[in-house]
């Protein structure tokens, strides 16, 4: 299994080893794609610990633009500029919410050490077209990897239509429009999503996290 889902922490492994076959088949399906992110990149929002999931941040597929996407939901790597215009939505939120500083770059990555499953619905996309691998069967699969996390009590943070088709998995989810452009002020702004996140992770004796990066 290592050589197909590197990076991945080992306490997937009995999620994903059932799931091989299918997962092997997407594979061969897109094989000849030019895809985003790359390869190696498809699972690195697994390369977290499954018991240390406190909250799933739900998105839809990577970003198609070359280069952006590299595995994490929403995330982008430090270098990228200008930043994606859904996560200049997500970070206007995240300084409105928290009253911070804004963030000085895209990359994600210190959420996801302190427990944030970035997870896109899809895992990948052609570059330079958005859902083109809608329909090929990634969203057996991230359900899969969303319900193991919502098993053990993760908190769901549902943005945008296909993020909310995993409501049912969660018993503490947040839902809103997604942070796209098209949608953001049509309830994404204003929704408070992290600090709500905080709030019940306290709520529960869990530390909170801290969204600054």
């Amino acid at each position: 299994m290592g050589r197909v889902f590197l990076p991945v922490h080992s306490s997937w492994n009995g999620l994903l080893d059932p799931l091989a076959p299918q997962i092997e088949k997407i594979l061969q399906t897109i094989s000849s794609d030019d895809i985003a992110p790359r390869n190696d990149r498809i699972f690195a929002a697994l390369e977290m610990d499954l018991s240390s999931v406190k909250c799933v941040i739900v998105g839809q597929d990577p970003y198609p633009t070359r280069g952006n996407a590299h595995g994490l939901a929403f995330s982008v790597n430090p270098d990228v500029q200008p930043l994606p215009a859904s996560l200049r939505n997500i970070f206007t939120e995240l300084v409105t919410d928290l009253e911070i500083e804004p963030p000085k770059n895209g990359d994600l990555s210190p959420w996801r050490d302190q427990g944030v499953l970035l997870l896109n619905r899809v895992l990948t996309t052609k570059v330079g077209e958005s859902n083109s691998h809608e329909n090929i069967g990634w969203q057996e699969i991230t359900t899969q990897i969303a319900q193991a996390a919502a098993v053990q009590g993760a908190f769901g943070v549902l943005w945008g239509k296909s993020a909310q088709e995993l409501s049912h998995l969660f018993t503490h989810s947040i839902k809103s429009v997604h942070p796209s452009p098209l949608s953001a002020y049509r309830g994404f702004f204003g929704s408070k999503p992290f600090s709500q996140v905080n709030q019940e992770l306290q709520h529960r004796g869990v530390s909170p996290i801290d969204w600054s990066l």
